[in-house]
């Protein structure tokens, strides 16, 4: 049984309330001791409510991202930052454009490197990561194949930083995005699940019946590369925030928070 803390909300909006307001709160501690706050970032559905609660409070002046650093998990492979089906056309248009962050403390992984030098990229994303002390906060989407950042089905716990070919159902659900599965890119660059459980602190988030498969996985199954999320279970510091068609399928409300 996961150790994982498990907090369901009534919908997408306060769930995405809570962590923003986490994250704001780390962000001003770690301002008042002179300290970055590193943040791993996602993309998706998932996020999208949390990114326009922070802008709103960079609008409203309770916020500052002077003093904050961000590292995303993934990015289409091959795919030019202008492509407004990039994430850094997604990250730009919902967060980073609408903030005071340092253009220069943004990395995003480029989808656009020649295939040639993209092992010797990943190793140097990984050595960024490092150079800032680790990711302090990991924000996770969960996908519907249970897959965390870009590791699909088989990955490996140990796995970094690298190039990966896409699951069917993963660009099935990108389909629609890119004009259809023919024009949905094969491969991605992500984070690997080691990278990603390096993290201090991970907020992971589900929200929607089609996600209630894998929490039910995370939450109340084995640990398993078939459903990466389930490695989350290794994490000693991992709350899940869910809304209540998410956790449909959890079977023991004992495990649980209802907010």
């Amino acid at each position: 049984m996961s150790s994982i803390t498990v907090r369901v909300f009534e919908d997408k909006l306060s769930g995405s309330q809570y962590i923003a307001d986490a994250l704001r709160s780390r962000i001003h501690t770690n301002d008042s001791d002179s300290k970055r706050t590193v943040l791993g970032l996602a993309t998706g559905g998932s996020p999208k409510k949390v990114y326009d609660l922070l802008v709103e409070s960079v609008e409203t002046g309770e916020l500052s991202f002077q003093n904050v650093t961000s590292f995303n998990l993934d990015e289409y492979y091959p795919i030019g930052p202008e492509s407004r089906n990039s994430y850094h056309y997604y990250m730009n248009q919902r967060l980073f454009n609408h903030t005071d962050v340092d253009p220069g403390q943004v990395f995003i992984p480029e989808g656009d490197i020649e295939v040639s030098e993209v092992d010797h990229y990943c190793k140097a994303y990984e050595r960024k990561i490092a150079g800032y002390g680790g990711i302090e906060i990991q924000l996770l989407g969960i996908g519907g194949n249970g897959h965390i950042g870009f590791n699909e089905p088989g990955s490996s716990i140990e796995s970094e930083t690298r190039l990966i070919h896409l699951d069917e159902k993963t660009r099935r659900d990108a389909a629609d995005s890119f004009g259809g599965i023919h024009q949905t890119p094969e491969k991605a660059i992500t984070m690997g699940v080691k990278t990603i459980l390096n993290a201090k602190k991970i907020y992971c988030m589900a929200w929607g019946a089609h996600k209630a498969r894998p929490v039910q996985q995370l939450i109340e199954g084995e640990i398993t590369a078939e459903w990466p999320v389930t490695f989350l279970q290794t994490h000693a510091n991992v709350e899940l925030i869910i809304d209540r068609a998410a956790a449909s399928l959890l079977t023991d409300s004992s495990n649980f928070i209802v907010n």
